[in-house]
């Protein structure tokens, strides 16, 4: 029988690992914001420090999976806390692959503000908007056990493809209309296509949200439900 103390102490660490998840999806969001905003305003020292701080996001994770291995094993938790821990344990490999993702972004950024700008970019922000909002949707499902809020996110990732399509579109466009443009067209090619990843490690999560709290899965299904 567990006593008062092993108890309030589970507890604790409970709220650690959600706070800990918060924790880290606001510092991913901030590297997104930051990354894009390196390459929109041509801020190489911004892209640098983005990089440099990218062992945050690393170290978060690494303390995320040993709390989410000692509740495990020390407290031996079942039914909604277990499914809790160990979809915790899964969103934050999600969240770790969003924070190289800006590290991506910023080293394109690096070698973009060597060279003459392409073109204005306004979808790249605006991409960068809806998959920060995804993310923070995401986790705000996770924390709130929200299958709604989770399904609007899975629904949002239409519009960064849709966006991400149109960027393709248009950097083909200039490659074919002046071959030196092409290393430029290609590096924004990329930026945009590691947003469109970004949004689908969010999407990620709200699936996993979805199963974590319904108890089914909805990967792979052609068409999001409206509710669940």
């Amino acid at each position: 029988m567990r006593s008062e103390h092993t108890d309030k102490k589970y507890e604790e660490d409970l709220k650690r690992l959600r706070d800990h998840i918060l924790q880290m999806g606001g510092l991913v969001e901030d590297q997104i914001q930051k990354a894009v905003n390196s390459l929109v305003q041509r801020d190489s020292p911004l892209a640098e420090a983005i990089i440099e701080r990218d062992h945050e996001v690393n170290h978060l994770d690494v303390e995320i999976d040993d709390l989410c291995i000692r509740l495990l094993a020390l407290h031996q938790p079942a039914g909604k806390d277990l499914r809790f821990i160990t979809t915790a344990l899964k969103i934050t490999t999600d969240l770790e692959r969003i924070g190289d993702m800006a590290v991506n972004i910023c080293e394109r950024a690096l070698e973009l503000n060597w060279e003459p700008q392409l073109k204005p970019y306004i979808d790249i922000p605006r991409m960068a908007g809806i998959s920060q909002r995804m993310i923070h949707e995401s986790l705000d499902a996770f924390v709130r056990e929200d299958t709604e809020l989770a399904l609007k996110v899975c629904k949002d990732d239409q519009e960064v493809d849709d966006l991400n399509s149109q960027v393709f579109r248009e950097t083909v466009s200039y490659m074919i209309e002046d071959p030196h443009t092409i290393n430029r067209a290609m590096k924004v090619g990329f930026v945009s296509k590691y947003l469109e990843r970004i949004a689908d490690h969010a999407t990620n999560i709200a699936e996993m949200v979805v199963f974590m709290v319904k108890g089914k899965s909805i990967r792979h299904i052609k068409e999001i439900p409206q509710s669940i």
